[in-house]
């Protein structure tokens, strides 16, 4: 599924979406960005409550599909536009990470 049907699935509000058309193939739920840089697939959504600036450079050097930053963390304008200059796609959610996590293991 593409990240568009993605976040209009599960209710998502978009910050970024320079690639909807781009295939979300799995999730990956984590905090730790140094984790997070050896683990998560290429084609994931992302789920975190992480919110600085640096999850878009994570969200680069993984190649993932998106970022979600659930529990309606805030996002401050400095990540906002980091992620449209880089064309990474940049979603939150005001639900927790589990239960994002489940709503797209239905859905895969």
């Amino acid at each position: 599924m593409t990240v568009k049907e993605f976040a209009e699935k599960l209710g998502l509000k978009v910050l970024t979406m320079p690639d909807g058309d781009r295939e979300v193939t799995c999730g990956y739920a984590g905090d730790l960005l140094s984790w997070v840089m050896g683990k998560a697939p290429s084609d994931a959504a992302w789920f975190t409550i992480m919110s600085n600036v640096n999850i878009v450079a994570v969200a680069m050097l993984r190649d993932v599909a998106a970022i979600v930053v659930c529990e309606g963390a805030e996002i401050g304008e400095d990540v906002i536009a980091r992620a449209a200059e880089q064309d990474v796609n940049l979603l939150l959610s005001d639900k927790g990470i589990y239960e994002n996590c489940t709503e797209l293991a239905k859905m895969i």
